[in-house]
């Protein structure tokens, strides 16, 4: 019996009971209403509920006279062993081991789908992050977003929400210029210009300019600058799309900010037409010649220049402008993921929201993500300034990298220990889920050639104590990923994973597989490689979620 399962019969339970108690009130509950808990002392059953306690005032009586009526009928359920009252009113149930362990071939029959549910369905949303100007490498900071952003989109998309990885790319602007003035003072060997950009891969980046344009140095100036923004660019863009790719991160659109300010066939822009947008929802106002938005409407410290007294629009224009842009192309929540010095972020976007027209509190969301720190980390030698993303991933792996950065909430400071992230003993967190998953599939290895297969399957056997804590984990998976979808939190997931894998330890120390010896392969043997199996398939997922390989042998 699963949770889902679960809480609707308790609500199929307590409905009689409470049009009896209150025949002209219709309490309107769903089963996402009955809140169901592992208790942390598994004597105490497999699950509990505070539904009485949470109904009792509204249906005239006391937590602990409700708790007992449903109780007594919750026990004539299908699959349920036992009901008990605890305290001033909580409901313990305890399933039939065969109803609990049910669960192991549900698991195996779904596969890759188990975990999946539809807590966001219906919603359409656009995660933006790392969004990098196009102009170096890939760095520590854009590392942890790229980690964090691709796991809640997984998440998401797992929970039923139509979802749409965004990469903002910053071309336009003074930063553009500054690149092309640096790629050309390396191609003529002359000092980088006050303000550009330094590293060995500029001059690596003038070399392949002057390769593919082998008249470029006898070009006037002017042109000179172009064609070094504009092959510059390319390759550095490309080479940011390599370098999340190896890992395992992809964007479905990478959206250019030239797009914003390009003019259409009608001689306006989207920057324009964003002005005139908000200009209608009443929230702008002219005022020494520049164009406002009266973003304190809406929480901000102050309201904001969208247009300068000189004709030029401002960062914030373009940021209206995508912003809406995004609600055009169908995408009623936008997530933000943004680094530790973009807290200003936040009150600007949320009233930029409300000055669109839509709701701060709901359709908007402002994730800021905290510095992080890898002890014995060396400078880039390419960059000079930074820690590359490569040089990271080349020297802790895809699999430590993303697993650690997403093992922790994002609003915390992180510094990570390299010698423990490439340690293989139970003391690396991913070592240790991805042991467990490896051993999962080593026992069906063993398992097929001592002639243990599926062929049966008898859940009721599954009554040992280390079966029963196993089979509880289990249960939890999809309504872990829920919420970790719901609160933006893929390390709710990590956290889990690793609990699931020491229950599997501790199970596989205890349950026999494989018979001992001369013993013959009995119906529990067969039962047990569904469950060992099931664990497997609940490990994988899990780590796909995180974007992080399931080995099957390590």
């Amino acid at each position: 019996m699963s949770p889902e399962s679960l809480s609707t019969a308790v609500l199929d339970v307590l409905e009689p009971i409470a049009a009896r108690r209150r025949p002209d009130e219709d309490l309107g509950l769903t089963p996402s209403d009955i809140v169901l808990d592992r208790p942390r002392n598994r004597e105490h059953g497999d699950w509990a509920t505070n539904i009485a306690m949470r109904l009792a005032k509204r249906l005239g009586t006391s937590p602990r006279e409700l708790a007992d009526e449903i109780a007594g009928a919750l026990g004539a359920i299908d699959g349920v062993a036992a009901v008990e009252v605890a305290g001033p009113g909580f409901i313990n149930i305890r399933l039939e081991a065969g109803a609990a362990g049910a669960l192991a071939k549900t698991i195996v029959d779904a596969g890759p789908a188990y975990g999946s549910n539809d807590s966001q369905a219906g919603r359409s949303i656009n995660v933006e992050f790392v969004s990098a100007n196009p102009t170096g490498p890939l760095h520590i900071g854009h590392t942890r977003w790229a980690a964090l952003g691709d796991a809640i989109a997984r998440l998401l998309a797992a929970s039923g929400a139509t979802v749409a990885r965004e990469f903002y790319i910053n071309d336009a602007g003074a930063q553009m210029e500054r690149f092309a003035a640096s790629i050309v003072a390396a191609a003529k060997g002359e000092p980088t210009p006050e303000g550009g950009y330094v590293g060995s891969y500029i001059a690596d980046l003038a070399q392949r300019v002057i390769a593919a344009r082998p008249v470029f140095l006898d070009l006037p100036d002017a042109e000179q600058l172009l064609v070094a923004r504009e092959l510059g660019y390319e390759y550095q863009l490309a080479e940011q799309k390599e370098s999340l790719a190896k890992f395992n991160v992809h964007f479905d659109v990478w959206f250019s900010e030239r797009e914003l300010h390009a003019k259409r066939e009608d001689g306006t822009s989207l920057v324009d037409r964003a002005v005139d947008r908000l200009r209608a929802q009443g929230h702008v106002f002219d005022r020494d010649d520049a164009v406002w938005v009266r973003t304190t409407d809406f929480g901000d410290d102050k309201d904001r220049v969208i247009r300068r007294s000189n004709g030029e629009y401002t960062y914030f224009a373009a940021d209206a402008a995508y912003y809406l842009d995004k609600g055009d192309r169908g995408f009623e929540h936008k997530i933000y993921l943004l680094g530790a010095d973009h807290h200003g972020y936040v009150h600007r976007l949320k009233a930029l929201a409300g000055a669109a027209g839509d709701d701060p509190d709901k359709d908007i969301e402002v994730l800021i993500g905290q510095l992080v720190s890898v002890g014995g980390a060396r400078l880039s030698k390419r960059a000079g300034n930074i820690i590359e993303m490569d040089d990271l991933r080349e020297w802790l792996g895809t699999d430590a990298l993303r697993y650690s950065l997403e093992r922790y909430p994002a609003d915390s400071p992180l510094a990570l220990d390299p010698e423990l992230l490439q340690k293989r003993t139970n003391d690396n967190p991913v070592f240790y889920v991805q042991y467990a998953h490896a051993r999962t599939h080593n026992v069906a290895r063993n398992a097929v050639d001592s002639g243990v297969d599926r062929s049966e399957f008898a859940p009721e056997l599954l009554t040992h104590e280390t079966e029963s804590a196993l089979l509880g984990a289990l249960q939890e998976f999809p309504r872990i990923v829920g919420f970790a979808a719901e609160v933006r939190e893929p390390h709710r997931v990590a956290r889990y994973l690793e609990e699931l894998a020491g229950l599997y330890h501790r199970w596989y120390d205890n349950c026999r597989v494989i018979p001992k010896g001369d013993e013959p392969i009995e119906t529990v043997h067969r039962t047990r490689l569904w469950l060992n199996d099931a664990t497997g398939q609940v490990l994988r997922n899990g780590l796909a979620l995180l974007g992080v390989s399931a080995p099957e042998r390590m």
